[in-house]
């Protein structure tokens, strides 16, 4: 298993980092001993990490040298309105543009990814993704494992033809799980504790993720940063786009024995073999898992609640509405506080639909899930937020507080097919001053 090299800046300031990457077609080796076609960003597949620090500006120059269109977006970023990479705000081919990040929020495993309106489910498909990793001191001082055993796994579905062709289909025809790029690849490690930073990045596909022998490990993060405290579990179940970090002991294995993560969310058609973990070697371990790993921010008190009917069938919608990047579908006040109740209006579970569930996104803000079917969710739910699933016939509320930046965003469904069908909404938020004294809006623009 190969792990994503990291982007190394072109420039650096007092303040900030430059970067440049170039969006173009690359052949890489997917399936051992075939050629495939991706769509990469610097020419990696997936994309090159990008390491940031809080407080210090990422700027990043994006070329795109592809035959479509594309939008950068930091998802999970605290990002202003003009860098987030809106569904509208294109990257045409031979363009280039440029994304400023402040990096002003907690330490967290973002991601970077295309979300052109109509593409993005198969751009990010063919390749438009990779890892973006921000730290903070707080999150650097503790004695998590780190180095080289500070790993990410991008994981994510795909269908590649016996000629090497990825063919953009169907989830339930994509038999291919990829981890960093590679189909059902091993990895080596050491008898020691390991972090993991979990990504799901598959377009349309949820996991469920565990050990072939049951172990148990510590997941000590979720989309949004670390956990009050670690929470031990023996299956992590990832939407798309959801991320968790957690730390596996592997000193309980002999050298020269080996562990698979399977994934039990797979068809009974696809072969539920995700990674092989092989452990050669001995190696000192001064790390450990602290009880308390952060003070989480109260939850917001929302002032203002709204609610949010996501259908499928016979059409993917929000509130009965396709998204129409001219039409604003919520307007709120930089400062609010808000509860969203989602609720899924699907009332069956179709055996294999992996479209079932919903995976809801919010830009711009961080939010906590507040309860499911008026349950409170566990603790691996209880951090900071940026998608949440919703099963069929399933209601959740969450919490949010629109702060940082004024602007145009946008929430959908991060079942990308689903979003390129127009399963988003558009959201202004207003500066404060922007209100009139009746309460209507003057409006906003990016």
């Amino acid at each position: 298993m190969p792990i994503p090299a990291i982007l190394r800046p072109v420039s650096v300031t007092r303040t900030s980092e430059f970067y440049r990457l170039r969006m173009a077609d690359t052949q890489a080796e997917i399936v051992k001993g075939l050629r495939t076609t991706v769509q990469t960003y610097g020419g990696t597949f997936p994309g090159p990490t990008i390491r940031a620090v809080r407080g210090r500006e990422v700027v990043v120059r994006q070329t795109n040298d592809l035959t479509v269109h594309t939008a950068v977006h930091l998802h999970g970023g605290h990002v202003p309105s003009r860098y987030d990479g809106l569904p509208m705000d294109l990257v045409e081919p031979g363009e280039t543009r440029e994304y400023r990040y402040p990096n002003n929020q907690v330490a967290a495993s973002l991601w970077y990814h295309d979300h052109a309106h109509g593409l993005e489910a198969e751009n990010v498909y063919r390749g438009l993704h990779g890892a973006y990793l921000l730290s903070d001191p707080h999150e650097s001082s503790l004695p998590l494992p780190n180095g080289e055993f500070d790993i990410p796994l991008l994981i994510r579905d795909a269908r590649i033809e016996a000629d090497g062709t990825l063919q953009y289909v169907r989830p339930y025809d994509c038999p291919h799980m990829l981890v960093n790029g590679k189909e059902r690849p091993y990895f080596r490690v050491a008898a020691r504790k390991y972090r993991l930073r979990v990504y799901n990045v598959s377009p349309n596909r949820h996991v469920s993720l565990r050990f072939a022998d049951g172990a148990h490990f510590a997941q000590i993060a979720s989309d949004g940063g670390l956990l009050a405290t670690p929470v031990t579990l023996n299956e992590l179940t990832l939407t798309g786009a959801e991320r968790a970090e957690i730390v596996v002991d592997f000193s309980r294995y002999a050298v020269g024995s080996s562990v698979v993560l399977m994934n039990t969310a797979a068809l009974d058609t696809e072969r539920p073999e995700v990674l092989r973990f092989d452990i050669t070697r001995r190696a000192e371990d001064p790390s450990r898992v602290p009880d308390v790993l952060a003070t989480l921010p109260p939850i917001p008190k929302g002032t203002v609640e709204r609610e949010f009917h996501m259908s499928t069938f016979p059409d993917t919608r929000i509130n009965g509405r396709k998204y129409d990047p001219d039409r604003p579908d919520v307007e709120t006040t930089l400062g609010t506080s808000e509860i969203w109740t989602i609720r899924n209006t699907l009332t069956r579970k179709p055996a294999g639909v992996f479209h079932a569930p919903h995976s809801f996104h919010t830009h711009l803000v961080q939010f906590r899930v507040l309860d499911r079917d008026g349950h409170p969710v566990g603790p691996a739910e209880a951090g900071l937020k940026d998608t949440v699933i919703i099963h069929p016939g399933e209601t959740v509320r969450i919490a949010m507080t629109w702060d940082d930046y004024p602007g145009e965003y946008v929430y959908h469904c991060h079942h990308m097919v689903h979003s390129s069908h127009g399963q988003m909404g558009r959201i202004d938020v207003l500066p404060v001053e922007s209100q009139e004294p009746d309460g209507t809006s003057k409006g906003i623009t990016k």
